[in-house]
């Protein structure tokens, strides 16, 4: 395969310039999806119901007219779509739809995913990432090898009346569409990598892969380590390299990576490997890491998906403040709001992001907007807990599996406070002194964390809970959420992951 890896480097850079083109136009090019996207669904259900073909040009009468919309809210209309029928939301066909319980609600998520949803929104991506990839390291020997992927799973639409339609986990939606090329640089075979049961299929991947020439990785973390560690086992080595000497690079996904980095490192322990950073979900692919030296994500302007931003404060307002890409400003916090080229209008993403640039615009992801405790007023989100417990690892020589924190509620005579459960992988000397940190920082980053705990007079130092390694990879099976997708829940503002696990741990 070395021959090839000249021609792809150069078939990735010619993309580059069309990235330019939008970092440099980003209003234009925002302006043009808009009306691309209102004009081709002008003659569905929803566009005739809302007036679309009045709106080329008209941002304002879309906004008035069209509601912002939670997935719950918008659910009727993809019901419909789930049970066959058609020219709802989108002109086009639907015959996948990405299924996702998401974080912060127990029921099934059911996303339309439309051929030009795959081809010029999950796609496009994927090249991108390549092509991002390629410019930033020109002398890569990425295509040299097979890039590593762990997908989810599908299956035929049982509500779909003319049985047409399949749903399944993002990733696998995407794999079993994907073209030629891209099928011959992955591994394991779509039968290995698409298998539904996750422990039978780590231990395939593990044999399949564990002795082929692998030079990337792309998932999430989480379910990538163990991986990892299945395929160090099944070869008896103690590091990743000594099975994929060329491994370079980690395009990573869905969860923040900070927290995960020192484990990464122990398992992949060169200065040499990279890792990329992405920003995709089950309702499409937004953001690419397009610097080697940062991992602000660019946000990606031409994938058929047209942004708004709702400031934080005017969340819960029943009229939110809603902004063009050109109104947003430097490190405010924003809930991002879509319309897409699979029919999503005006739909809440449920993520909450930063600007860290306007030009081009540049991204980091906050948190969601239902993952945060703010039980006492401390408004504690989840990019505050990823940064904290990083710094704590770091000074206190820990490293952390996964972790998730919820509040200690007020009783009578006792003041409350945040109650964590952490995974070391490398426990600190000191459980106290990692605790100490831990509130120390929360209260540099949080000023509102901060006034809370001074002087204990709101909030107690924090409660932390030093469980065995696999205690998560556990309650996360045991909740059927294993694999793809799914991700560990950071932040809650009730007791409800708390609970489930003391309770597991307890048994």
């Amino acid at each position: 395969m070395d021959f090839l890896n000249p021609f792809f480097r150069w078939v990735m850079k010619k993309r580059i310039p069309q990235i330019e083109l939008f970092m440099k136009y980003p209003h234009a090019i925002q302006n043009d999806i808009f009306n691309e996207l209102v004009g081709k669904a002008r003659n569905t259900e929803f566009g005739k119901k809302f007036g679309f073909k009045e709106l080329k040009n008209n941002y304002n009468a879309f906004k008035e007219r069209v509601p912002i919309s939670s997935y719950e809210e918008f659910f009727p209309y993809i019901e419909r779509q789930l049970k066959g029928e058609q020219n709802i939301i989108w002109p086009t066909e639907i015959r996948w739809f990405s299924k996702s319980s998401g974080t912060t609600n127990a029921k099934s998520k059911f996303i339309p995913v439309s051929p030009e949803a795959l081809e010029d929104c999950h796609f496009k991506a994927g090249k991108d990432m390549l092509s991002l990839y390629v410019r930033n390291y020109p002398d890569t020997r990425l295509f040299t090898g097979k890039s590593v992927s762990i997908g989810g799973s599908h299956q035929p639409n049982p509500y779909d009346l003319f049985a047409k339609s399949h749903f399944g986990d993002v990733s696998a939606v995407i794999m079993q569409n994907l073209p030629y090329w891209a099928q011959f640089y992955r591994t394991p075979s779509l039968e290995i990598a698409l298998m539904s049961e996750f422990e039978q299929k780590m231990e395939r991947m593990a044999k399949e892969t564990a002795h082929q020439n692998v030079t990337s990785i792309s998932g999430v973390p989480t379910w990538t380590i163990v991986l990892l560690e299945k395929v160090m086992e099944y070869r008896g080595k103690n590091n990743i390299l000594d099975i994929w000497p060329n491994l370079e690079v980690f395009f990573h996904g869905a969860v923040a990576f900070q927290p995960y980095r020192e484990l990464f490192k122990t398992l992949i322990p060169t200065e040499k490997m990279h890792y990329m950073e992405t920003y995709n979900a089950s309702e499409g692919f937004f953001g690419i890491q397009d610097q080697a030296t940062s991992n602000e994500m660019l946000l990606m302007l031409d994938y058929g998906v047209f942004y708004e931003f709702i400031p934080l404060e005017d969340m819960e307002k029943e009229d939110p403040k809603c902004l063009r890409i050109d109104e947003v400003e430097l490190g405010k916090t924003y809930a991002v709001i879509i319309s897409t080229n699979a029919g999503l209008w005006r739909y809440n993403l449920g993520d909450t992001v930063k600007f860290t640039s306007l030009f081009p615009y540049r991204i980091k992801i906050s948190g969601r907007t239902k993952q945060f405790i703010n039980a006492f007023g401390e408004e504690l989100m989840v990019e505050n807990a990823e940064t904290a417990i990083t710094q704590a690892c770091q000074l206190t020589g820990a490293v952390i599996q996964n972790f998730t924190a919820g509040p200690i509620y007020l009783e009578e005579g006792k003041k409350g406070g945040h109650e964590w459960i952490v995974e070391f992988v490398k426990e600190p000397e000191s459980l106290e002194v990692f605790t100490k940190i831990l509130d120390e920082k929360l209260q540099e980053i949080n000023s509102d964390y901060e006034a809370k705990r001074y002087k204990d007079m709101a909030l107690l130092s924090p409660l932390v809970h030093n469980v065995p390694v696999g205690t998560f990879y556990q309650w996360m099976k045991k909740r059927g959420k294993v694999g793809g997708q799914h991700k560990v829940p950071r932040l809650a503002n009730n007791r409800e992951y708390l609970g489930d696990l003391l309770q597991m741990i307890k048994n």
